[in-house]
């Protein structure tokens, strides 16, 4: 486990993401580690037809097209979590950004198993009570299912 050579450190661009990057970049400078930035996008929903539905006119052209719309959130993932490298990981740090499409708990336990990861650095929101409840947790989630150890980061308290 110690040193660290690879640590995963998921992102959802909030300030609690940002906390727990800024931890999981110090592991990195520490241990010489490589550095693997996440963000797991949400799945488009396929809007749903039934299937005694008419089929649309020739004439007129769809609204939503799905694949497309997914292809937009990936890409600006993408250049989301490159402007994020660039601005917040200095060049000494190996990093590497990687978007995937799911569940957020589970793209994440999955990619540490894929790329072997000797550690998770992860925000937790801090929620409580109803609205752990009705969201569930995926720092929770992660700590439960992953193989190798989290490092669960505390939001900071917000002030008045």
């Amino acid at each position: 486990m110690l040193p660290f050579k690879k640590i995963l450190c998921p992102t959802d661009f909030s300030g609690p993401a940002a906390e727990a990057l800024q931890r999981a970049r110090e592991l990195a400078l520490h241990f010489k580690a490589k550095l693997l930035i996440l963000h797991v996008a949400p799945p488009v929903p396929v809007p749903y037809q039934p299937i005694t539905a008419p089929a649309p006119a020739p004439e007129l052209t769809p609204v939503f097209n799905t694949p497309s719309y997914q292809l937009e959130i990936i890409n600006s993932a993408e250049k989301a979590l490159k402007e994020l490298i660039d601005q917040q990981i200095p060049p000494n740090i190996e990093v590497q950004a990687l978007v995937a499409t799911g569940d957020p708990a589970s793209e994440i336990v999955k990619l540490a198993d894929q790329e072997n990861v000797d550690v998770i650095v992860i925000a937790t929101h801090g929620q409580t009570g109803w609205r752990r409840v009705v969201f569930g947790s995926v720092a929770e989630k992660v700590v439960r299912l992953a193989k190798p150890p989290v490092l669960t980061i505390r939001a900071p308290e917000e002030t008045d």
